[in-house]
C-alpha cells in the first residue's frame, strides 16, 4: 500500500510540473522549436572588417544579428539550363517556396503578449526569420549564351561550373542534414553588393579578395581602371556597399536575381598567405592583438621585448594556436572556414572559382555578367609585391616545420573545405 501510494504521488507531481512549465513556455519560443531549421555552429566569429579585423565590428555585428534576421530566397540569377523540362523547373520552384515563421501564433493570445514578452529569453531574434528551402538549383546551371556555345573554352569552364556546384551540394547534402534553412544577416554579412551588373560577391581573404574588389568598383563606375585603385582605398574607402546593410527586401530580392560568386584557395597555401602577410611583416593590429598572446601561450622562455611586441610570431606556434580549442584570442578572417565565412550550404551561389586558376576563372564570369570588353581581372599583387605569391612549394616548406600529428589536424580542421571545394590532401600521409 505505502510503496502504491508513493508511485501515485510520484505521478501527480510530474503532471503538476508538465502543466506548469507548459503554462509559463513563450509561446513564440515554442513556434522556433516547432519549425524545422538548421543548428548552423558559427563559432566564435570573424571580426567584420574588409581582410581585416575589429573586435568592435564584431560586436556590432552580433547586435545587428539578433536585432534582425533577414528574409531570402535561394535562386540562381542566370538562365536556367534548356536541358532541363519544364515540368521539372516548376517543380524545383515549388521546392524551393518559402515557409514564414509566424511571429504570432494566435489572435487571440494578444490580450497575454505583454506578460508573454517580459518572460522572452534575453537573446530570442526580435523579427521572425524566414525558412527556405535547401536550393535544388545544381539543375539550373547558367546558360551559355547562344554565340559562345560552339566556343570550347567557354563550353569547358561551364562545365567546370557545373562540376564544381556539384561537388558542393552533395558535400552539403551530405552533412547538413536539414533541408530547411535560416539566413540571418550574419550569414550575409562577408558579401558585398554590385547593383549595375546585378553582382553579390563573398569575400575570402587571400583568394583576391583585394583585386576583385577593385573590379567590381569600377563596375561600379567608381573608377576607370583597377590600376588606380589604392589598397587603403579598398579596404577603408567604404565604396562598397554589404548585403547585410539593406532590409530584409532588399537581401530577399538581391539573393533571389543577382549573380552570387565566391573564389576560394587551397586551404593550406590560403593559411600560409594569411600568416606570411600578418606575421612576417611590419603590422601595429596582428602583432599586438593575436602575436602578444600566442607567444605568451606558446612560447617557452619567451623575451620580454616577444611579450611586449607580439612581433616574431614562429609558424608552428601559430599553429599550435590555431589547433587549441581554447585559444587565448579569437577566430580572424583571414585563417576562418570559407564554409563558415561563406555559408556555402546556405546560400546558392551561381559562380564557384578558384585562386589557382584566377584569371581563368575571372574573366570567364565577367564574360558572363556582360562586363566591358576592356575590363579584366588584374594580375598585380596588391601587397609586398617584391615578395614571391606563396605558392604549393612554399607552403610544404612552411608545414615541414611541423610534425606529422599537427599537420593532421591541420588538415582536419579544414576538412570541409577540402571536401566541398574538392581539392586534393597536400601531403600523402595524411588520411
Amino acid at each position: 500500500m505505502r510503496l502504491t501510494c508513493m508511485f501515485s504521488f510520484i505521478l501527480l507531481f510530474g503532471a503538476v510540473g508538465l502543466v506548469v512549465f507548459i503554462h509559463l513556455q513563450d509561446p513564440e519560443e515554442i513556434v522556433h522549436q516547432q519549425t524545422p531549421g538548421i543548428k548552423y555552429n558559427m563559432g566564435f566569429q570573424q571580426p567584420k572588417k574588409d581582410c581585416v579585423s575589429s573586435n568592435n565590428q564584431d560586436r556590432r555585428l552580433r547586435k545587428n544579428t539578433v536585432d534582425r534576421a533577414a528574409t531570402v530566397k535561394q535562386s540562381n540569377s542566370l538562365e536556367p539550363s534548356e536541358s532541363v523540362p519544364t515540368k521539372l523547373q516548376s517543380t524545383d520552384r515549388r521546392q524551393s517556396s518559402i515557409m514564414f515563421a509566424m511571429k504570432d501564433q494566435q489572435k487571440g493570445e494578444e490580450t497575454n503578449s505583454i506578460k508573454l514578452h517580459k518572460r522572452r529569453r534575453r537573446f530570442i531574434i526580435k523579427k521572425s526569420p524566414i525558412l527556405i528551402s535547401m536550393n535544388s538549383s545544381i539543375l539550373n546551371l547558367p546558360t551559355l549564351k547562344y554565340e559562345d556555345r560552339n566556343n570550347s573554352k567557354w563550353k569547358s569552364l561551364y562545365e567546370i561550373q557545373g562540376e564544381r556546384k556539384r561537388i558542393m551540394r552533395e558535400t552539403c547534402s551530405k552533412y547538413k542534414s536539414n533541408s530547411r534553412r535560416i539566413i540571418t544577416p550574419y550569414h550575409v554579412s562577408r558579401i558585398f553588393v554590385e547593383d549595375k551588373y546585378r553582382v553579390l560577391y563573398c569575400e575570402v581573404p587571400k583568394a583576391g579578395c583585394s583585386n576583385w574588389k577593385r573590379v567590381l568598383m569600377v563596375l561600379n563606375g567608381l573608377a576607370s581602371s583597377t590600376k588606380d585603385i589604392q589598397h587603403n582605398t579598398v579596404h577603408y574607402g567604404n565604396y562598397l556597399k554589404r548585403l547585410d546593410g539593406f532590409d530584409h527586401k532588399g537581401i530577399y530580392h538581391r539573393l533571389s536575381t543577382y549573380t552570387k560568386m565566391l573564389f576560394i584557395r587551397e586551404p593550406f597555401e590560403k593559411l600560409v598567405s594569411a600568416f606570411r602577410d600578418k606575421f612576417e611583416h611590419p603590422n601595429n593590429y596582428y602583432h599586438p592583438v593575436f602575436g602578444k598572446a600566442i607567444i605568451a601561450r606558446y612560447r617557452v622562455n619567451a623575451t620580454k621585448e616577444a611579450l611586449r611586441t607580439g612581433s616574431g610570431v614562429k609558424f608552428k606556434e601559430f599553429i599550435q594556436y590555431l589547433l587549441d580549442v581554447h585559444r587565448p584570442v579569437g577566430m580572424d578572417i583571414h585563417w576562418d572556414h570559407v564554409n563558415r565565412l561563406c555559408s556555402p550550404c546556405l546560400i546558392d551561389y551561381d559562380f564557384v572559382g578558384k585562386f589557382e586558376s584566377m584569371e581563368e576563372d575571372a574573366n570567364f564570369f565577367l564574360h558572363l555578367i556582360g562586363a566591358p570588353q576592356n575590363l579584366t581581372f588584374p594580375k598585380f599583387k596588391d601587397r609586398h609585391s617584391d615578395e614571391e605569391r606563396t605558392t604549393t612549394k612554399i607552403t610544404q616548406q612552411y608545414f615541414a616545420q611541423l610534425s606529422p600529428s599537427q599537420r593532421q589536424q591541420s588538415y582536419d580542421f579544414y576538412y570541409m573545405d577540402y571536401l566541398m571545394f574538392n581539392y586534393s590532401k597536400p601531403f600523402e600521409d595524411l588520411y
